[in-house]
């Protein structure tokens, strides 16, 4: 199958920092509304769509809908813009970067810090922080405040490119995955058991919306489907790779907040396995997805595991992903969540 480029598109180009993610749910909901039985919005923004199955237990599959972006801390007497991080960045890739203040009205700046012309020899041999940066929007300072104002969100200014047979943008993590999880739906029939598709709100902040989510729905199985590193890239160690793109989606082992339940992870194996799909393990030893908050906040726990997309340049200004990788983490979902009630679920 091809995937939908121009939905995956849209999907990324959407913006919703963390805690501001309405314009990217009201995408979601437009799309999903009409491929599942029911949608609810929950007070934390959550959106979780029930496909009903024909028993009562239940299966939780979350992506999270926010992207790393930032907060306006500060206009400046000259008109630049201080700022604070919502998630997590690699500061060295900011320089000179276009973002997107989304205030009164979108108003484009850029990301500035001192020029190396001026720096002394030590400050040349540092990596930039975070804190170094400021944004400018070209306007002085009463202009600036007649659009902006402290507490606006702020997102990375980047279309969705195609290059060889992989996609580029900002915000490959995790809109891939919401990408992913609707084209699942799109899909699936009628499951053995509810199935929840739950487009989550301030993953990268904490996994704050899984938390939620998976305490009201309380999963007897879960997936977390998030993106992953791929560093399969010049000078790299096999052992630092983590992944590589297009060898496949990867099954999750554990990441730095879950060890994936071993009965899941063989089941994800057997799976891929008889359904051709090619696939490759993760062992991620630092970072975190809402496969934490699905497997410990429902009240039972959840027998969990997670389908990881390999993506280069993570929390960068772009990212990248394979389409075949894509395409295999549409199909594994699908057929993970069709022939869960089949499986000899016991301890052994």
């Amino acid at each position: 199958m091809a995937i939908n480029v121009p939905l995956l598109k849209e999907i990324c180009e959407t913006p919703g920092a963390p805690g501001f993610e309405q314009r990217i749910r009201e995408l979601v909901l437009k799309e999903v509304t009409p491929l599942v039985d029911e949608v609810t919005v929950d007070n934390l923004g959550n959106v979780i769509a029930l496909k009903k199955g024909k028993t009562d237990k239940k299966v939780m599959a979350a992506a999270h809908m926010d992207e790393i972006g930032f907060i306006v801390t500060h206009i400046d007497d000259e008109g630049f813009v201080r700022f604070h991080t919502l998630g997590g960045f690699d500061p060295k890739t900011l320089t000179a970067q276009r973002v997107i203040i989304h205030g009164k009205e979108n108003v484009i700046g850029v990301m500035g810090t001192k020029p190396i012309h001026v720096m002394t020899e030590e400050e040349r041999s540092k990596l930039p922080q975070i804190t170094d940066y400021f944004i400018d929007l070209g306007m002085k300072k009463k202009e600036v405040e007649a659009i902006v104002t402290v507490g606006d969100p702020i997102t990375r200014e980047r279309t969705l490119v195609e290059m060889g047979n992989c996609v580029n943008c900002k915000s490959i993590d995790n809109r891939v995955s919401v990408f992913i999880l609707i084209e699942a739906l799109r899909m699936m029939d009628t499951p053995p058991y509810d199935f929840y598709g739950v487009f989550t709100v301030q993953e990268e902040v904490g996994i704050r919306g899984a938390n939620v989510a998976a305490h009201t729905i309380n999963p007897d199985f879960g997936f977390g489907i998030d993106t992953t590193i791929a560093f399969d890239l010049p000078n790299a160690k096999p052992e630092e790779m983590i992944t590589e793109l297009d060898k496949g989606v990867a099954i999750k082992i554990m990441d730095s907040m879950t060890i994936c339940d071993y009965r899941m992870v063989s089941y994800m194996r057997a799976v891929a396995s008889d359904h051709k799909i090619t696939w490759q393990h993760e062992v991620l030893t630092k970072g975190g997805t809402d496969t934490a908050g699905i497997q410990r906040m429902g009240k039972d726990g959840a027998i969990a595991g997670a389908i990881s997309i390999p993506t280069r340049h993570l929390h960068q200004v772009i990212e990248m992903a394979s389409k075949n990788d894509i395409e295999g983490a549409i199909l594994l979902l699908n057929h993970c969540v069709q022939g869960i009630d089949q499986y000899d679920w016991s301890f052994k």
